[in-house]
């Protein structure tokens, strides 16, 4: 386990109780075990604390940085694809819109009324 930051330490003095004591709630590992057996100073332990959840906040603001930026890639890539789609329908093999429109969308085609069937009539 490192030693903490003096400047982190600086920062957990000027802590208020309640803080400090959502600071401890959050602590896991090997450090309450150290603060428990007297390895550690509840001031050394909060600034140790507060220096690894600062390394954890920086490292989940990367990983959100780097998420929006792909989100936002794919977004990009999506939409030129809509747009070169929308300039290319005259192509062949292309479908028209109505094509494309479900069937449930579309007007009901009229059926031919079914043939009645042809009857023989006996001869005499």
């Amino acid at each position: 386990m490192k030693l903490s930051n003096p400047e982190y330490l600086a920062k957990a003095q000027q802590l208020s109780v309640e803080e400090q004591e959502r600071l401890l709630s959050r602590m896991v590992g090997k450090l309450p075990k150290r603060l428990q057996k007297d390895k550690l100073s509840r001031e050394e332990a909060l600034a140790i604390q507060l220096e690894l959840e600062d390394e954890q906040l920086q490292e989940w603001r990367e990983r959100m940085y780097a998420l929006k930026a792909e989100a936002k890639a794919k977004e990009k890539q999506v939409k030129e694809k809509t747009q070169k789609q929308e300039k290319a329908p005259d192509q062949k093999g292309a479908k028209t819109p109505a094509e494309t429109t479900p069937a449930a969308e579309k007007p009901a085609a009229k059926k031919p009324a079914p043939k009645k069937p042809v009857t023989k009539k006996p001869v005499a």
